[in-house]
């Protein structure tokens, strides 16, 4: 395991400016001029660009209360100019209500300009059959129990036995090499549409082409596959899940012990199922399937080996990825299992950053929010950096120890370089 140790090479990158580095000034004052949340008089104190930052900070500064925080970030903020020393510290009503002020939107809109993937094709660990391996998966994050935050997000659970607090769902598009989130959806825990199927929707637009999608196996629909291998990504996905299991035929045998399968819409009846099936295995007559109805796939089964001792639990892969000249079954076998990564990127947010245990802060929908997306943001850019020295070393970005970098972080947060606007 690699730390980051004081003198070392990590700590003189984190010197120069994590926060800076991930998200520029000029971003943050085109969000905030894009929702038009720029200061009314020109001597404010709290301006919009400041409180994006402040966001941040809140992240990084997790058990601080408001005036705590500020104090970290005014002798950065005076150094590069975005602070006048002549000013009074405001207090937490005054922090509240600049906060109320910028809102959720401009710092989701700086997340949504900055969170990009990171990793170089030198980065260890990031790629798969020469695709960018990146994953999709959700979790909870607990909210403060008041009105307006109970009748926004809801309970988990239901009657007496609900969970102690209210709950935000995140859903997160996350770069598995670096664990660094570069798309995200925030909506209650209860409430039609609001499963993570459902939010995890608004994330598939976010893929591109050389990238390889990894997902368990209740983000699996026909139109999620659609939507997701439409972009021109490739996808990875678990088959089965909530739903029960799904029919995939063998279409043809490949060399590798994976099989060509067909995919069907929803709700096909079995004859129209029986023609695709008789197109799919006549190589000439595949052009012939509509693929609003029907798509071919390839399936890589396994097992892994329950440590326990109990039996083995199979695994049922689909990818869009047909040639196992391209990507061999056992190479996509192990790397699926890359996939974690997104649970050890969750981790980081709920243990590192935030705290064990620990109740986000806000107490109304729209400052959740925000503060939700300040996470992100730092997450972002503290894994950004991680990777970066990471590839510079030429070792995987998950030998470099987060917390320990985090640890630095916020023993270096009055460095003028560290917080920079």
């Amino acid at each position: 395991m690699i730390v980051v140790e004081a003198g070392g090479r990590l700590t003189d990158w984190i010197s120069v400016g994590v926060l800076a580095g991930s998200v520029p000034r000029d971003v943050v004052d085109a969000a905030v001029a894009a929702y038009d949340r720029r200061p009314k008089r020109s001597d404010a104190k709290l301006p919009g660009h400041v409180m994006v930052y402040f966001a941040m900070a809140l992240a990084l500064f997790a058990e601080d209360d408001y005036e705590g925080v500020l104090a970290r970030l005014a002798e950065p903020l005076a150094g590069w100019g975005c602070w006048d020393d002549r000013w009074s510290m405001p207090g937490s009503a005054g922090i509240t209500q600049a906060r109320q002020r910028l809102g959720s939107e401009p710092v989701r809109e700086v997340f949504e300009r900055v969170a990009r993937p990171v990793c170089s094709v030198l980065t260890k660990g990031a790629w798969l059959a020469g695709r960018r391996m990146v994953s999709i998966d959700g979790c909870e994050l607990d909210v403060p129990d008041s009105p307006a935050n109970v009748k926004f997000f809801g309970y988990a659970g239901g009657g007496v036995k609900h969970s102690a607090f209210p709950k935000a769902r995140l859903v997160t598009l996350v770069e598995t090499g670096s664990r660094a989130p570069i798309g995200a959806v925030i909506g209650p825990i209860v409430g039609k549409g609001m499963g993570e199927q459902s939010l995890a929707r608004g994330l598939y637009g976010s893929l591109e082409p050389g990238m390889l999608l990894m997902a368990d196996r209740n983000f699996y629909s026909w139109h999620d596959w659609c939507a997701a291998t439409d972009t021109g990504a490739d996808v990875l996905w678990r088959a089965g899940g909530a739903g029960g299991a799904i029919a995939l035929p063998v279409v043809r045998e490949l060399s590798d012990d994976s099989y060509l399968t067909v995919l069907y819409a929803s709700r096909m009846r079995q004859p129209e199922r029986d023609r695709i099936l008789a197109l799919a295995r006549d190589p000439a007559a595949r052009t012939q399937i509509d693929p609003r109805r029907a798509r071919i796939a390839r399936v890589v089964s396994y097992e892994v080996t329950d440590r326990a001792g109990h039996e083995d639990e199979p695994i049922c892969l689909l990818t869009n990825i047909l040639d196992p000249v391209q990507a061999p079954a056992q190479v996509l076998a192990a790397g699926y299992h890359e996939r974690w990564e997104h649970e050890t990127s969750n981790g980081q947010v709920k243990t590192h950053l935030r705290g064990p245990g620990r109740v986000l802060r806000s107490k109304s929908p729209n400052m959740v929010i925000q503060e939700i997306y300040g996470y992100l943001l730092t997450h972002h850019a503290i894994n950004s950096l991680i990777t970066q020295a990471a590839t510079e070393a030429d070792v995987d970005p998950d030998r470099v120890s987060f917390l320990r970098t985090v640890r630095i972080l916020r023993r270096r947060g009055t460095d003028p370089a560290a917080f920079s606007p």
